[in-house]
């Protein structure tokens, strides 16, 4: 069909030239995203997946209201240098119900796709308060304030029954008690708790 066109033909005509620039593009997307839909290990999540509690569901609100996705991924990729340093490279099946993803593609500070269970509560506290007190080096900002102001759960509840609609599976117990799960603690503990959920169900496989 387009054997007959010339090079210069297109290349000198702008308009032709966005048509099959968008036409080139969209078929190659089509190629190679439309069999991803229909793959499990792309749609199912991975064996042990928990949604996130009611204060790890604050916490994550917290974690992108501070900005902690700028500076930081949460995507490990299959290269032998970053899996020595971050662990087990990230699998699609971990993300299925993150709304939105927050894969990133800056790291300012390192990756933290695995860092649940690495640090202690206290030293997640410490660090977020003062990154310099147990990091040196750090150029990361401390966030004082996540002490002092506390959660009230107005609106959780509310935010899992929206998730539940893309198929997160929390059930009417999770929704009707996350207001009590949540009102009353620090923003800290509701960051540390996100925190400490990452990456935690490859690593019980793994165990």
């Amino acid at each position: 069909m387009f054997k007959n066109i010339k090079h210069d033909f297109v290349e000198k005509r702008v308009g032709w030239l966005a048509i099959f620039t968008v036409l080139t593009i969209s078929i190659g997307g089509l190629v190679e995203i439309t069999p991803l839909l229909f793959q499990k290990q792309t749609n199912a999540p991975v064996v042990g997946l928990e949604p996130y509690t009611a204060l790890e569901l604050e916490g994550r609100d917290i974690y992108i209201r501070e900005g902690c996705n700028v500076c930081h991924s949460q995507m490990i990729r299959p290269f032998r240098a970053e899996t020595e340093r971050y662990g087990h490279y990230s699998l699609a099946g971990e993300h299925v119900w993150e709304r939105p993803f927050l894969w990133g593609s800056k790291r300012t500070g390192p990756d933290l796709a695995r860092v649940g269970g690495r640090y202690s509560d206290e030293w997640h506290y410490v660090h977020l308060m003062n990154p310099r007190d147990v990091v040196p080096e750090s150029n990361m900002p401390g966030y004082p304030w996540l002490a002092e102001n506390t959660l009230d759960g107005e609106y959780t509840a509310k935010k899992m029954e929206v998730y539940r609609q893309y198929g997160v599976p929390y059930t009417d117990e999770d929704i009707a008690g996350a207001k009590e799960a949540v009102a009353g603690k620090r923003e800290v503990d509701a960051l540390i708790a996100y925190l400490q959920s990452l990456g935690t169900a490859l690593q019980q496989q793994a165990n």
